[in-house]
């Protein structure tokens, strides 16, 4: 598999509440709205325990990446691990606009050999969920 390929993701496998005001978006459009977005939400777990990081984020043909310190406990717990990814954007004014959140396996990596203190972190989607505010 070429690793520089978003492998396309799959429909969900469970039924999911039709939500009033919600619009499903299918995954391509749902990560067309994430490349939009600077800042997004890591959702992982620490001891057994819901985690969530605020972070700047770049989606590339990979999938989701990004960036750590070295000794950061997000790096530490993250690698390997199956975690969410969330991204947003709406209207205070109206309540309209859209959310997408990414479920796939993390991998970290240095990120070059001139920032030996800095991670990657990318997030391959495996399961892509968007949904359109009304």
């Amino acid at each position: 598999m070429n690793r520089d390929h978003v492998p396309a993701p799959r429909p969900s496998s469970y039924d999911r509440p039709a939500l009033p005001g919600l619009r499903e978006l299918d995954p391509k459009r749902a990560l067309e709205l994430l490349a939009r977005a600077a800042v997004g939400r890591v959702v992982y777990t620490v001891g057994a325990l819901p985690a969530v990081l605020p972070v700047p984020f770049r989606l590339v043909p990979a999938g989701v990446l990004v960036s750590a310190p070295a000794d950061s406990e997000l790096a530490r717990a993250v690698d390997g691990a199956v975690i969410a990814f969330e991204a947003d954007e709406v209207d205070g004014r109206d309540g309209s606009g859209w959310f997408v959140t990414v479920l796939g396996h993390a991998h970290v990596r240095r990120a070059t050999a001139t920032a030996p203190d800095a991670l990657r972190i990318r997030i391959r989607p495996e399961l892509v969920i968007g949904r359109c505010l009304a």
